[in-house]
């Protein structure tokens, strides 16, 4: 029997500047938001020439999504196509992104351990932050935006767990070129985030039940490979078009199934990649990001990696209910010196709604001490809404354990949301 294989070339194009664009790609209430916080409209927020986006096109390469922070486009072509279109005057770099589509990959950001439990234990992981006690005090994210940027959101529209917050889930979007559906059964991990931020049952209340939410996924189920890292600017862009506040975003990118794309510790500089460039402008623009550290801890790659060592963000460690630092837990610091993660919270046997039943579970994994720490952002923002998103992310900086002596592996500590 002859075995066919695929070969898919992804390229990132960047071009050389913006010429014909003259579209603001924000929404009215992102523009609002801007002219609130005096955040000015500059050169990043014009859309992708749509002259050369065109010229792209004609070529006959599937165009996947554009990027306005860093002037390209992320497309599908043949290696002939793409010598030419890197001759092109208006064409900077060329940058593969992904070589072929693998089976199954590993993911660093995978939930771990997971063990049924039926009793009520989402107040503990509140009330290790102190949440509890704004949650008392009446803030619980209201008017407030969040996005949850990561893999599938299976069930996520039928689930009765979210029955109370349907109605505030604002839009579901995909930046990824996955053939399932983003609500479908191939990817759960993304609704488990947002579980532990919205969910509500009767043994069960998320961090920020009262936000309004934007659900994207970025994250592909077949590869993993650096395109998704483009996948990943696309919907953190979405989100800053659409007005978003807070993004909670439980993924990361060091290693790949082809090694020649597998960085660095030295890339984890908050400069190398374009998504850690992305995530920075994000919080130059207005948005609190919160990244978990990554699960790597106890590794050979036991570092951060991308976005999360990105400047000007909240990267997330994960801790246990004793508030001991959690073995997987990823290290910092970035490798030009800055401290990561910045804060920790409850990774370790954590509390969250399994999507197929609404039963609540225990898993492991920073990717669940990340949306609690978004749900507290979005509850301190309630409190005091007219601070900015620096404002809050030194607030909760400052409020950490640790805040006077901080460490690679716990950052500043565990936050105290009161």
């Amino acid at each position: 029997m002859t075995q066919l294989f695929i070969i898919l070339f992804a390229y990132f194009v960047q071009f050389t500047d913006k010429m014909g664009s003259n579209r603001v790609a924000l929404s009215d209430i992102a523009l609002e938001k801007r002219t609130t916080r005096g955040i000015a409209i500059d050169s990043l927020d014009y859309a992708v020439s749509p002259i050369y986006i065109d010229s792209l096109r004609q070529t006959g390469s599937r165009i996947y999504h554009t990027s306005r922070w860093m002037n390209g486009a992320t497309i599908e072509t043949d290696s002939n196509t793409i010598q030419r279109i890197a001759q092109w005057s208006f064409v900077d770099t060329v940058y593969m992104t992904r070589q072929e589509a693998r089976g199954e990959r590993r993911r660093g950001e995978k939930a771990r351990g997971e063990r049924r439990e039926s009793t009520w234990l989402s107040d503990p992981q509140t009330e290790q932050l102190h949440l509890h006690l704004l949650h008392e005090a009446g803030f619980h994210g209201q008017g407030v935006t969040m996005a949850v940027v990561d893999g599938g959101f299976q069930n996520v529209n039928t689930l009765s767990a979210f029955d109370a917050v349907r109605e505030q889930i604002r839009g579901i979007y995909d930046t990824t070129d996955d053939t399932d559906s983003v609500t479908g059964t191939t990817g759960n991990h993304g609704v488990k985030c947002f579980g532990t931020i919205a969910a509500i049952t009767p043994e069960y209340q998320g961090a920020a039940t009262a936000a309004q939410y934007y659900l994207i996924r970025s994250e592909e189920n077949a590869t993993e490979s650096p395109k998704e890292m483009d996948n990943w600017v696309a919907a953190i862009e979405l989100a800053d078009s659409l007005g978003v506040d807070i993004a909670s975003t439980s993924l990361g990118y060091a290693m790949f199934d082809d090694d020649c794309f597998t960085l660095s510790y030295s890339d984890m500089d908050g400069k190398s990649t374009r998504s850690s460039r992305a995530a920075t402008i994000a919080s130059r623009k207005g948005m609190l990001l919160v990244v978990a550290a990554g699960n790597e801890g106890n590794q050979p790659w036991h570092y951060i990696a991308s976005p999360a060592d990105a400047d000007s963000i909240l990267t997330v460690g994960a801790v246990d209910m004793h508030d001991s630092i959690a073995g997987f837990s990823s290290w910092g610091p970035t490798s030009d010196g800055r401290v990561k993660p910045e804060v920790c919270a409850r990774g370790h046997q954590t509390a969250l709604i399994n999507p197929v039943d609404n039963i609540v579970v225990h898993s492991n994994g920073t990717s669940f001490a990340c949306p609690i720490v978004a749900g507290m952002a979005a509850c301190l923002w309630s409190a005091l809404p007219h601070a900015t998103n620096m404002e809050i992310r030194q607030r909760i900086i400052a409020s950490a354990d640790r805040y006077t002596a901080p460490h690679p592996q716990y950052g500043y500590g565990i936050p105290d949301a009161w």
